[in-house]
This record gives structure tokens, C-alpha cells and sequence, in this order.
């Protein structure tokens, strides 16, 4: 069986239609659909019905999906190893969402122009899905927020930012209290469920401030948007840019002692792709 109709498979699957898997894949929709019926005759069930312009997942194709994307994951790994010399293969990676916008940019500019071999797929997701998608095998590396839990010694943390809580608020209110400004404006809150937004709930407490809320959202780029539309102020990390445009905003250092929401990798100690894990630890620490 050859494993790039496996690959064609998979891609037809991810992307909807084998117009679009071709033009991932840089060969003909034709192509592709030989590849299919190829792969379909040496196994015996047809894996994806065709529905117009697109397709869709038959149960036959839902049981070997998983397992296709293993076998093609153990296919780059298997380069890795072969290529003893040389840093190839596919590093799975995840990012939470400021880290993907951020930092991770930076990060994989530096890897691919030292490192052309190596393929990265890359995860979004929040930080506690992805320290178990690490602890599970199924990511190698992550760019998390810190867990507030002791990491199984199975896994391994590398600090690599710290974030001080600001006060963010349209310009007009420079020059203001930022406590009285988060007792008397509307509060947009850093979502308190998730891990980013504790810190801020924490210190709200901590300095008795009841604060008017008005929304509360785990999306710092939202959340700027809306103070510069008046819609409030709101308690948030000073996260790494970019940020959006032609917004008009400042950010208010606070009066009192803040815990910080800091950011780094998590990597799991057995992942077969310790080479891969390394440089993207080493790239990372370079990166401002």
C-alpha cells in the first residue's frame, strides 16, 4: 500500500472536497480521485461518498482515519530516525490562542529557516486541552499557559514569559485611578473560568473591588476592541503582540502586588521526537 494515498485521504477528508486536496497536495483533482479508487479496491470499502463538489466520511472511511494519520505520523518519524544526521521529520505542536498569534510566529520563522526538514503540524486549543493532548501523546510540545497543578514527571515546563495584569481602558480615562476605574466603569472580564482569567478575579478580590460586569469572554483581542469601543475596562495579562490595529487604548499598571500569567512550553520527556522537541525549546527561548 503506498502511504501517500493514505495521505490523500486524509487530506480529502480535512479539507472537504479533492479540488481543494489537490491544490494542497500540488497534483490534478484527477489524480486524486485515482488515488482514492486505488486505495479503496486494495482495501476493500469505499471510504468517502461523493456529494456534488464535496465529500463526506463513509463509516468504513470513520475506522481507519485515526489509525491513517498515525501510520503517516510514524512514516515521518521514521525519516527522523533514518536521517541520523540531519533534524527532520513532523513535530506536533500546540499553541494556546495568544501564544499562536504571538509568539509562535517567531518562533516557527526561526525553526524552518534553520531546520527546512522539519514539518510542523500545529494544534490551537486552550491550555488544559493541550497539557492533556502532551501527557496523552498525542501533541509533542505545547505553548501553554502555566498549569496551576504539579506536571506528571512524565512531562517537562520551560518558563518563557511572564505577563503583568494591566488595567485596560480607552485613552480618554489616562491619568485616572485604575482602581476607581474598575469600580466604577463596566467590567469586561477575563473570562474567570479559565486559567487566564483567574489572576484577574483573584486580585479583584483581594483589593475588595465589586466591579459592574458586563461581559466576560476568554478572547484578549476581543477584549480590546471592545474598551476602545467604550464598551468598558477590563483587568487582563499585558500579552505579547500583535495586537489589533488603530485601536486607542492605555494600559494602567496596578497600585498593588499581581500574580503574573505566565506562559511557556510543556513537552512530554518520551516523545520519540526529542530532536524536534529541542529545537523548537531552544527556538523558543530566542524569542523575545
Amino acid at each position: 500500500m503506498d502511504t501517500q494515498f493514505l495521505r490523500t485521504f486524509v487530506t480529502v477528508v480535512d479539507r472537504g472536497s479533492m479540488a481543494a486536496a489537490a491544490r494542497e497536495l500540488n497534483i490534478t483533482p484527477a489524480a486524486v480521485a485515482q488515488q482514492l479508487r486505488t486505495l479503496e479496491r486494495e482495501l476493500g470499502a469505499t471510504l468517502v461518498a461523493r456529494v456534488g463538489r464535496t465529500v463526506s466520511m463513509t463509516e468504513e472511511g470513520s475506522r481507519i482515519l485515526q489509525r491513517a494519520r498515525d501510520l503517516l505520523r510514524d512514516v515521518a518519524d521514521l525519516r527522523s530516525v533514518a536521517n541520523d544526521n540531519a533534524i527532520s521529520g513532523e513535530l506536533r505542536v500546540g499553541a494556546c490562542p495568544t501564544a499562536l498569534a504571538g509568539m509562535l510566529p517567531d518562533i516557527l520563522a526561526r525553526m524552518v529557516e534553520n531546520f527546512p526538514q522539519i514539518n510542523v503540524f500545529i494544534q490551537p486549543g486552550y491550555s488544559a486541552d493541550l497539557y492533556r493532548a502532551v501527557e496523552s501523546g498525542e501533541l509533542d510540545a505545547a505553548l501553554v499557559l502555566q498549569a496551576p497543578y504539579s506536571l506528571p514527571k512524565t512531562c517537562q515546563f520551560q518558563l518563557l514569559r511572564e505577563e503583568p495584569l494591566v488595567v485596560l481602558a480607552p485613552a480618554r480615562m489616562a491619568g485616572r485611578d485604575p482602581h476607581e476605574l474598575l469600580a466604577s466603569e463596566p467590567l469586561i472580564r477575563y473570562d474567570r473560568h479559565q486559567w487566564g482569567g483567574r489572576q484577574a478575579d483573584e486580585y479583584l478580590r483581594n483589593a475588595g473591588i465589586v466591579p459592574h460586569e458586563r461581559f466576560e469572554l476568554n478572547a484578549l483581542n476581543a477584549i480590546a476592541v471592545m474598551v476602545d469601543r467604550g464598551l468598558g475596562v477590563s483587568l487582563v495579562p499585558d500579552w505579547a503582540r500583535p495586537w489589533p490595529e488603530g485601536l486607542d487604548l492605555v494600559r494602567m499598571p496596578l497600585p498593588l502586588p499581581s500574580e503574573p500569567r505566565r506562559i511557556g512550553v510543556v513537552w512530554s520527556r518520551s516523545s520519540v521526537r526529542e530532536r524536534l522537541v529541542n529545537v523548537l525549546i531552544r527556538e523558543s527561548r530566542r524569542v523575545d
